[in-house]
């Protein structure tokens, strides 16, 4: 099969569309997908640069999301599942290639009105947010939200089903073209980061109040300005480092007003948390989806070979929702 290797650590250069050879034929409970289309996601640029390596066991190739049609079943699937099957899957490495194998509990089907091209945007997006700012941090209906990044993959989707279940979103962007793609998804405040103090202005928006759940991708940078934007009993959702790992935080606000601060990855969680995930978000993200109130928002899609043109959009940051890439 075509794969895309990591020749060496670097640049987007490094990504080479090869020959390798086929994955090993699907294990206990685990399905062989040939791959539709991928994901690309920020960590795949980070495990390129040799920051990310693939968890043990994993495919040695990028790639946390696909869409694709089942090709062989391994002992003791689930009876759900087929051969000839479309579904989408999260993965732990691997997208980038035409096939791939996935444990069964990380599969979902196909939501309907979705194709299966744009279904590949999905996984990674929704078992993100689900498990993060619902499952853990308990956002709920009434509560107010802000998301960095707006525009991101991440930040579109997040948009999506917090206005669905009924959440005030603030977002933060860096250009007034992405603050209108947020908007246009339903963000009820959009904050331009780099012309605004967004601390000011969520004050400014809540009454001095704050919000009451923060999700995060930059990290210690935004530590201490996340810290001060959340009111009492507010939790701060860190899935990033962009803006770096350390911070010097004034901890007096965590204790006034009894703040919590959380932080999770996707990758590394065992495939029974993941199915735990992938099946929560079945069952509370894929009905939003199929009712057309949640849709993948798809910027561009790149052939297999250009691998490296992906990451240096992703990299540039000038996308407004996922980038793609197919076999």
């Amino acid at each position: 099969m075509r794969a895309v290797v990591i020749a060496r650590p670097g640049g987007p250069e490094v990504l080479e569309a090869r020959e390798v050879e086929d994955p090993p034929a699907p294990g206990e409970g685990e399905v062989l997908l040939e791959v539709a289309a991928a994901g690309v996601n920020r960590a795949d640029t980070v495990q390129r640069m040799g920051r990310y390596p693939p968890p043990a066991g994993a495919s040695p190739y990028p790639g946390l999301e696909c869409s694709g049609t089942i090709l062989a079943l391994g002992p003791n699937v689930p009876s759900r599942w087929d051969v000839g099957d479309k579904v989408c899957a999260l993965l732990s490495g691997g997208g980038y290639a035409e096939k791939v194998v996935v444990p069964a509990g990380q599969l979902l089907p196909i939501p309907e009105g979705v194709s299966l091209t744009d279904a590949a945007g999905l996984a990674e997006v929704a078992c993100t947010v689900w498990s993060t700012v619902f499952m853990i941090s308990h956002l709920s209906p009434g509560e107010s939200f802000l998301i960095h990044g707006g525009s991101s993959g991440i930040g579109t989707f997040a948009i999506q089903i917090a206005k669905h279940l009924g959440i005030k979103v603030f977002v933060t962007a860096g250009s007034q073209e992405k603050l209108a793609a947020c908007k246009d998804l339903g963000a009820d405040v959009c904050i331009n980061y780099k012309t605004e103090d967004f601390v000011e202005r969520v004050k400014q928006e809540t009454n001095g109040k704050g919000v009451d759940v923060i999700l995060d991708n930059i990290g210690g940078s935004y530590l201490q300005r996340n810290l001060n934007s959340l009111g009492v009993d507010g939790r701060l959702f860190i899935i990033g480092f962009q803006g770096g790992v350390v911070a010097e935080v004034n901890l007096q606000a965590v204790l006034a007003r009894r703040l919590t601060i959380q932080a999770a990855g996707l990758r590394s969680r065992s495939p029974v948390n993941k199915a735990q995930i992938v099946s929560e978000v079945e069952k509370n993200v894929w009905p939003a989806i199929a009712a057309g109130k949640v849709k993948p928002v798809i910027y561009k899609t790149f052939p297999l070979s250009e691998a490296a043109e992906a990451h240096r959009l992703m990299e540039a940051s000038t996308h407004i929702g996922k980038i793609l890439l197919l076999p």
